[in-house]
């Protein structure tokens, strides 16, 4: 079933904000579909980018990329190391 195809009605009513509505989803249809059909955004990925930028620019003083890098793993990535002399969290 071609999704687009059933779109044919704005372009037909020559209504201009329809008939560029109709254009855009058109063009963008496969993204729209896929993002539909598993759930995923370009949100998540912004707010990552967002976050690991202000870590980065937290983190000048360090010496070395390698702590800026374990900073930005233990501030997302969401491991959660066993501190020495302490039990796991049980969960």
């Amino acid at each position: 079933m071609r999704g687009p195809s059933r779109c044919r009605w704005p372009r037909c009513s020559r209504i201009n904000s329809f008939v560029d509505l109709q254009r855009r989803i058109r063009r963008h249809y496969q993204a729209i579909r896929a993002a539909l059909t598993t759930g995923m955004s370009n949100g998540l990925i912004e707010s990552t980018n967002t976050k690991t930028r202000l870590i980065i620019r937290r983190g000048f003083g360090f010496h070395t990329a390698d702590a800026i890098i374990a900073l930005v793993m233990l501030t997302l990535a969401g491991d959660r190391p066993t501190l020495p002399g302490r039990q796991p969290a049980p969960g």
